[in-house]
């Protein structure tokens, strides 16, 4: 009945202002509310009271609170709802004499949401402490959500007002954000603004909208196996997160907050509009960026329902330019594959992260991505030149002539260098003087696995296994990861691969395990520490390696080690998992080499003990260089500050070089540092023989490794390890421009 009274009262031909008088006026005799107030957002982040019943009418467009500021304000920062039974003691709370509002007490506000940006809030105030039911919210959220519309409709507060400007729209622009995937693509800009005006709020017959819910529903599902067909999935992780993607559409506890909805008084995708912005009420605050990349599975979902209730197109392709840049605040990976991957050259995301399903799609089609852009569509025109730097996380919009003439130079000579290096994938990693050097890539997903034929790659040296599982909702069962492994092993045809136990904790999270809560998580409760700690996880994934190598051979590899204790008890596991599978009569690897990974100092000093134990060590750089130096790895103010070629560390792996290599262990390198031509260049020249690395620096080390006489970098790095005073990088770059060798 409250929703049929407010849409009489927004149908009457009236100016906004009264008819936002009359919507405080039913709201607050309807919820029995002594005050009932609307607050708009203005210019420079202000909320001005815009209409009222029970305070002062003398206050409407005189009282202004800014976004952050009061009990309104923070509701508006954090676009979620608020119910105190004691406002005025809050710590939020802001007086204001000239609304009268000392004697209430008890307040509850919604946020007034559009397409995800707060436009003002709603709020009523009782003078007895009232406790406000998540009904009474509920029904707030609900009238907030009438009230975006009309707001939005009659432009009350002009848009332009409130968006953000970067001065002269023609002039060039630089965006800096963060690199999701490398590479770098120039085209037009396109904007995927799914934004879909509601033109009906308000349900006439709830009976039929609930019917127009279910088969638009059960359109999108058919879409999505059109798609998974036309794409050709059979296997891997595109299928896996599109099929991921098809749990939502059939989540039952998604769809009754819909239908919920819709009994409510609401049409089918008013309904839609509601159940998404109440989940993105209570998840969007998380800072765990799996359940952050879900929502952007849920508002793709979200967009595709409302574009069939509304009988709305998506964008005729004949209109799109020939080479796309789409523009986002965020999409998921089916949203991506709508358009012409012929034509899409890259992806501006507002949001995002290297982990969502939108980047590990757009990186298996070799499209660079920026993520974490901020304001980017609202500087953004459509049709706009648009070059897209993934190796260095910026986005140049309208950028001027010589700038495009520059890029399309480095493209063009980004194009040779691949093909040059593309000439060198069957020819051994061999030096000028005959030594031999293993070349790896390292792994995360069967996505990558291609790349072994296409760099010409000796194996895997490190396949991470806990990037399959930072994309459930669950832990995997044995079956799953066996299944997986497996076909790891499968693709590799033979050519070794060493799978790395869990690690997690620090910044990569799973949802499914309870919040670390550490103080210093890269030094915390991550890695084998958990894995020990929670001997049962780490058992079933040594049981789905043991079971996915079916006889073959098997190399596993543990992280974070710190004592030799942490080892033993970890090959104890393994012991127990391989006895299982005798006593099952299941086919054991022929053959399994254990070994750890070096990246906690402490290490280098139990050598003796550790090496009786394993059959190979890999230097985890990235990490060992944060604890060597006591530098988080993730804090911008220490980026640079601390050298990989300085000679502290490089003295260290000399030393872990000649402790392991007599002890007939195998020693590689397989962090950030063994990618570089420079860094290999000097890691080869303390003896290490073995790097592993992303599959894009295989080409250049390559390159670099056969223009090297290893003899005489081995004699000019002894010198230049004894000369701590000079810039080894520099020195390094000499001596290689004095010799021809190229990095």
């Amino acid at each position: 009945m409250l929703l049929k009274r407010l849409r009489d009262t927004m149908a009457r031909a009236e100016s906004v202002e009264v008819t936002l008088g009359e919507v405080v006026r039913l709201v607050a005799n309807e919820m029995v509310a002594e005050v009932c107030s609307i607050y708009l957002l203005r210019a420079g982040e202000v909320l001005e009271l815009f209409a009222t019943q029970g305070l002062n009418p003398s206050a409407v467009h005189s009282t202004r609170l800014r976004v952050g500021e009061g009990l309104v304000g923070d509701i508006a920062a954090h676009g979620r709802p608020l119910a105190l039974d004691d406002a005025q003691h809050h710590p939020q709370f802001a007086y204001r004499p000239e609304t009268g509002e000392e004697i209430y007490h008890s307040l509850a506000g919604v946020p007034i949401l559009r397409a995800g940006r707060v436009l003002g809030v709603l709020v009523v105030q009782n003078r007895t402490r009232r406790q406000y039911d998540e009904e009474e919210v509920e029904t707030l959220q609900t009238i907030a959500m009438v009230l975006a519309e009309l707001v939005s409709a009659s432009h009350v507060v002009s848009p332009n007002e409130v968006q953000q400007v970067d001065g002269i729209g023609l002039l060039p622009l630089r965006v800096d954000g963060v690199q999701l995937t490398p590479g770098v693509a120039i085209g037009r800009a396109v904007l995927h603004e799914p934004r879909i005006v509601i033109q009906r709020v308000v349900a006439e017959n709830v009976e039929q909208e609930l019917v127009r819910f279910q088969e638009a529903l059960h359109g999108v599902r058919e879409d999505v196996d059109r798609m998974l067909e036309a794409h050709d999935m059979q296997s891997g992780e595109q299928r896996e997160i599109l099929e991921t993607f098809r749990m939502f559409v059939d989540d039952r506890g998604w769809a009754e907050r819909v239908r919920e909805a819709i009994d409510s008084g609401l049409t089918a995708e008013a309904g839609v509009q509601r159940a998404f912005d109440d989940v993105r009420t209570r998840l969007g605050q998380s800072t765990d960026p799996y359940i952050r990349e879900r929502l952007s599975d849920l508002q793709d979902l979200s967009n595709r329902l409302l574009l069939r209730l509304t009988g709305r197109v998506a964008t005729d392709p004949a209109s799109l330019p020939e080479d796309m840049i789409v523009i986002a605040r965020d999409m998921g990976p089916a949203e991506l594959l709508d358009y012409d991957r012929n034509r899409l050259r890259g992806l501006v995301l507002e949001e995002g992260s290297a982990l969502s399903h939108v980047a590990i799609v757009a990186r298996a089609l070799d499209i660079p991505v920026v993520g974490r852009a901020p304001n980017v569509l609202a500087r953004v025109e459509a049709g706009d030149p648009i070059v897209v730097d993934g190796d260095n996380a910026q986005v140049l919009v309208r950028p001027a002539e010589d700038i495009l003439q520059t890029v399309h130079l480095a493209l063009d000579a980004r194009a040779e260098r691949r093909r040059k290096y593309a000439a060198l994938r069957d020819l051994p990693s061999t030096t000028r003087d005959q030594a031999r050097v293993s070349l790896n890539m390292n792994a995360g997903l069967l996505i990558d696995m291609q790349h072994l034929d296409d760099t010409g790659a000796d194996g895997v040296g490190l396949y991470r296994t806990e990037i399959p599982f930072m994309v459930r909702s669950e832990f995997p069962d044995v079956d799953a990861q066996a299944w997986l492994y497996g076909r790891v092993l499968d693709l590799a045809d033979g050519r070794p691969v060493t799978f790395r136990t869990l690690d997690v904790g620090g910044d990569k999270v799973l949802p499914y395990i309870d919040s670390f809560g550490d103080e210093n998580p890269a030094m915390g409760w991550r890695a084998i520490r958990i894995g020990l700690d929670r001997p049962a996880m780490l058992r079933r994934q040594l049981r789905a390696m043991i079971m996915a190598a079916n006889g073959r051979a098997l190399s596993i590899m543990f992280p974070m080690i710190a004592e030799v204790t942490e080892l033993l008890r970890a090959r104890h596991l393994l012991e127990l998992e391989l006895d299982r599978a005798k006593r099952r009569g299941q086919p054991v690897p022929e053959r399994v080499r254990v070994g750890v990974m070096f990246e906690v100092p402490a290490l280098a000093w139990q050598l003796d003990s550790l090496l009786p134990h394993i059959d190979f060590i890999s230097v985890g750089t990235n990490d060992l260089m944060q604890f060597l130096y006591a530098a988080d790895r993730g804090n911008s103010r220490l980026a640079g500050r601390y050298d990989s070629l300085s000679p502290a560390l490089l003295r260290l792996l000399h030393f872990v070089v000649d402790k392991v290599r007599p002890a007939g262990v195998d020693v590689s390198v397989c962090g950030e540092m063994a990618g570089r031509p420079v860094e290999a260049l000097a890691l080869l020249a303390i003896g290490v023989r073995s790097l592993s690395m992303s599959p894009g620096s295989i080409g250049p080390v390559k390159a670099m490794i056969r223009s090297l006489d290893l003899n005489e970098a081995v004699g000019f790095m002894s010198s230049a390890l004894a000369q701590p005073d000079r810039p080894l990088r520099e020195t390094l770059r000499l001596f290689a421009a004095d010799h021809a060798i190229e990095i």
